[in-house]
């Protein structure tokens, strides 16, 4: 890199901690030559002075000096079985981006005690400039399914543009408790995250809370086994944190085996029923630079399917999209 960049923070490195970023994107430069350079003020973030604790927000622009001092520059580790396993979970691939099925528990970023993670292992995968693939959204550890990856800066600002503008359209299946009531609707509400003994937990708060974001979802019942289960199909309007989650709890249906909002003293075990948060995203559909629309879906993960099998659900039969009455008009 030999000049100066001005770089623009993506809608999922929003919040995020600027050493991460700078880890992130230039995993070539060292910590200590990035405090010299952020002491220096040559890394600035919308023309201000920094720190490497600064927290980023979506759309900020990064101004980033040129790095190329061989004496400090180190090359990013590349492993050929971080390679080989992101491959294996490609549903899609052109020249701009990845749609990779993202397995049950295996987390997307890093955090307290995460060393393996989608993120770190995107380098990889670096494209024909050395650059690592982007995120351009965010799945929970415990749900699987459709995860998009965008190969170029470019293609990450632009799929950045279609998450936080809601063009890209996604659905989720989940296995709740009981049957929702009613059948199908919509669920509105404001969160705001709360500290726990074991991290953050998302929490409805009234509207005007601190902190606290609007969140929106669709959702629509599928089809169920008597009273017990319901197979609900949901589509997130917004995108906040465990928002699918929080919604089917608040709504008294919540996903099975859900950890954090799953009350499991009220709730009636049955026979045969697969181990593991019961949420997948089953579809998505965005569109593309080229003008042309991507529509994709991905099977359910194994704990899912024997789930599923157990209860007499058939995805072939009733492969439905939520309730949208937007789409009506």
């Amino acid at each position: 890199m030999s000049g100066v960049q001005q770089r623009e923070v993506g809608a999922d490195e929003d919040g995020m901690r600027l050493d991460r970023w700078f880890a992130r994107n230039f995993p070539q430069l060292g910590f200590g030559r990035l405090q010299k350079l952020i002491r220096n003020g040559e890394v600035r973030v919308d023309k201000g002075r920094v720190q490497t604790s600064t927290r980023l927000a979506s759309g900020q622009i990064v101004r980033i000096p040129p790095i190329d001092d061989p004496d400090v520059v180190r090359p990013p580790r590349v492993s050929n079985e971080d390679a080989d396993f992101l491959r294996s979970l490609i549903l899609y691939e052109d020249d701009e981006l990845y749609v990779f099925n993202k397995p049950y528990g295996l987390a997307v970023q890093g955090g307290s005690g995460t060393k393996r993670h989608i993120d770190g292992m995107l380098k990889s995968l670096p494209n024909k400039k050395g650059e690592p693939p982007r995120l351009v959204h965010r799945l929970d550890r415990d749900t699987s399914g459709c995860l998009v990856v965008a190969k170029t800066h470019a293609a990450a600002s632009h799929f950045g543009t279609v998450f936080r503008s809601r063009s890209a359209r996604k659905i989720y299946w989940a296995v709740v408790a009981g049957n929702p009531s009613p059948r199908q609707g919509e669920i509105s509400c404001w969160l705001a995250k709360r500290a726990t003994t074991d991290g953050e937990q998302m929490v409805v708060v009234p509207h005007g809370t601190p902190g606290a974001q609007h969140s929106m979802s669709y959702y629509s019942t599928t089809d169920t086994a008597s009273r017990r289960f319901a197979w609900v199909t949901l589509k997130p309007v917004t995108g906040r944190t465990h928002q699918l989650r929080v919604h089917m709890a608040q709504l008294g249906n919540p996903i099975l085996d859900d950890p954090r909002y799953f009350n499991i003293e009220n709730y009636q075990p049955a026979e045969g029923l697969g181990e593991g948060l019961h949420l997948h995203a089953r579809r998505i559909a965005l569109p593309l630079r080229s003008g042309k629309r991507l529509d994709i879906s991905v099977p359910l993960p194994p704990h899912m399917q024997q789930s599923f099998d157990a209860l007499g659900f058939d995805a072939a039969r009733y492969d439905v999209q939520a309730v949208d009455p937007e789409d009506d008009n």
